[in-house]
C-alpha cells in the first residue's frame, strides 16, 4: 500500500493591528500544530494588512501553491472588515447576504438586534459554503481550497474544529527530539550536516534556547517513516555520545 501524500496548507493572517503590533498573533501557532496531528503540513504563514488588493495577491499566490489556505480576521462587523470581499473578488464571483447565515444569526441575535453592521457579517462570496462558529455564531465560509475564519483566537480555533472535516489528510509526521544540553551548536553543526545528508528521508534541525540561565540545545528529527526517523535519532545520539566523550567537534 502506497503511503499517503503529503498535504501542504498556508495561513493568511489579515489586519492592521497585527502588522502594528497593537494585537499579538495567537494563532499561526495553534493552526501549524493542529494541522500537523492530522497529517496536514504548514508551509508557509503570510501577514497582510486590511488592503484589499494586499489580501486579494497574497490570496491568489497562496491558493495556487499550496493544498490549503486558511486566513484569519477580517470578518466581524466593521468597516474594515473586508476579508469577504476581496476573497470574492480573488474568485471572481459576486458577494451577498446568504440567507443561510442569516438563519444562523438569528439563533443569537433578535430580528430588531440584527444591525446593518452585523448583517455585514452575513455577507458571502458566491458559491461558498458555511463554516460553523459555535461561539458567537457568525459562520466563516469555505470556498475552493480557501478556508475563511475568525481572527479572535477562542473563536477561530471552535471553527477551525469544524474546517478541518473538509480537508484531506495525509501521513502524520513522526518527531523525535534529542537533548544536546548545553553542548555548543559549533561543536556538533559539521557532524549534525554529514547526518543529514545522509539521511534524506528525515528532516534535522538544531534549536538553541535559553533556559535556567543557561543556553540549552535540542536536535529535532522529522518524517513521515518511523523507521527512518528512528535511524537518524540514532546516528545523532551515536554523535553526541562520541563528542561527550572526548570533547571534541566530529
Amino acid at each position: 500500500m502506497s503511503a499517503p501524500k503529503p498535504v501542504s496548507a498556508a495561513v493568511l493572517v489579515i489586519g492592521d493591528e497585527i502588522l502594528s503590533g497593537r494585537t499579538k498573533d495567537k494563532n499561526i501557532g495553534y493552526i501549524a500544530e493542529y494541522l500537523g496531528r492530522i497529517g496536514v503540513d504548514l508551509r508557509e504563514a503570510r501577514v497582510v494588512p486590511d488592503v484589499e488588493a494586499e489580501i486579494v495577491a497574497a490570496l491568489n499566490a497562496l491558493r495556487a501553491r499550496y493544498d490549503y489556505v486558511i486566513t484569519t480576521g477580517g470578518i466581524g462587523p466593521t468597516h474594515d472588515d473586508i476579508t469577504a470581499d476581496a476573497v470574492a473578488r480573488a474568485f471572481g464571483v459576486a458577494i451577498g447576504e446568504d440567507p443561510r447565515a442569516i438563519a444562523i444569526m438569528l439563533e443569537r441575535y433578535a430580528p430588531a438586534d440584527l444591525t446593518p453592521a452585523r448583517r455585514r457579517m452575513a455577507r458571502m462570496p458566491e458559491g461558498s459554503e458555511l463554516i460553523d462558529n459555535p461561539i458567537s455564531r457568525a459562520p466563516g465560509f469555505r470556498i475552493g481550497n480557501v478556508f475563511v475564519l475568525a481572527g479572535v483566537p477562542s473563536v477561530m480555533q471552535a471553527m477551525l474544529d469544524g474546517a478541518v472535516k473538509a480537508m484531506r489528510t495525509g501521513a502524520v509526521m513522526q518527531i523525535a527530539t534529542i537533548e544536546a544540553g548545553g553542548m555548543p551548536e559549533g561543536i556538533y553543526g559539521d557532524a549534525l550536516g554529514r547526518i543529514a545528508e545522509a539521511n534524506p528521508a528525515v528532516s534535522i534541525g538544531s534549536y538553541p534556547s535559553f533556559k535556567d540561565g543557561r543556553f540549552m540545545n535540542q536536535i529535532v528529527v522529522r518524517g513521515r517513516e518511523a523507521e527512518a526517523v528512528a535511524a537518524a535519532k540514532a546516528e545523532v545520539e551515536a554523535m553526541l555520545d562520541t563528542i561527550r566523550g572526548d570533547g571534541k567537534p566530529l
